[in-house]
């Protein structure tokens, strides 16, 4: 599953999540006319996995979305 978000040029985004180890944020200042692509990925831990994010190319992003579905838009609650 994936998520996808327009944004305006010439902001700085935090994108982040949190697990047990702790929060992760990538914070990009996205060109006008690009696309962008954030994996979040789990990495493994003594007792538990992690979660971790990293910027990856349009080419492989645009590669793994492909496969995958769009997520639907609503608000989590904490």
């Amino acid at each position: 599953m994936f998520f996808y978000e327009t944004v305006e040029s010439g902001q700085e985004y935090k994108i982040s999540t949190e697990s047990e180890f702790s929060p992760n944020v990538i914070a990009i200042n996205p060109e006008s006319g690009k696309n962008y692509f954030i994996e979040q990925y789990i990495t493994m831990g003594v007792f538990v996995g992690g979660a971790r994010l990293k910027l990856v190319s349009e080419e492989k992003g645009k590669k793994e979305i492909s496969k995958l579905e769009l997520a639907k838009a609503g608000s989590c609650s904490r």
